[in-house]
């Protein structure tokens, strides 16, 4: 086979992928298909994406108004227990209990955000400052960086209402004085 041959095959292979490329663009000005602004499906559970791509917490608390009683209702503190162990790489949750890469939990529930004294809190959560209930715990959980924007919890959030309802509970069970249910 001579470099001419090849030369040949060459072209032919370019001058196919070019038809291609070529089809695919004339096909998209022929059947010209504009995307809706808003998705047809609904899914909840999903963070509001503002206009400047990013997520928006405000957007997220104002539009989640959650039932805390049927929420807590959904939970179990021996299966919050079990979805505590994800937290137990970074806290701790003993009475005098020292803190790890995160705070120690004892007595969370009814406690105001960043207030331990032996602990570096981030500025964000420092400045945050709010009494962790159970409405606030529920909404932190979900996505703790977009709750607590400059948050140094990197952990991704519990998605699943029976998950965070149950790890509630049982952090409000870890406490010398748990808080009633409401």
């Amino acid at each position: 086979m001579d470099s001419f041959e090849i030369n040949k095959i060459i072209a032919a292979v370019l001058l196919t992928a070019l038809i291609i490329i070529g089809i695919g663009k004339f096909t998209d000005v022929l059947f010209h298909v504009e995307k809706p602004k808003e998705s047809a499906y609904k899914i909840e559970g999903l963070e509001v994406a503002s206009a400047s791509g990013g997520t928006s917490a405000e957007a997220t608390k104002e539009v989640e108004v959650v039932d805390i009683k049927a929420l807590l209702a959904m939970g179990d503190i021996g299966h919050g227990e079990k979805v505590f162990k994800k937290c137990t790489a970074c806290h701790q949750i003993a009475a005098g209990g020292k803190n790890m890469i995160g705070p120690n939990l004892w007595n969370v529930i009814g406690r105001k955000a960043g207030v331990v004294a032996d602990y570096k809190y981030s500025k964000a959560m420092i400045a945050y400052g709010k009494e962790w209930t159970y409405e606030e715990m529920n909404s932190y959980l979900i996505k703790p960086q977009a709750y607590v924007k400059g948050t140094k919890m990197a952990f991704a959030g519990l998605r699943k209402e029976k998950d965070r309802a149950s790890v509630i509970l049982y952090m409000n069970s870890k406490s010398d004085n748990p808080k009633p249910l409401p």
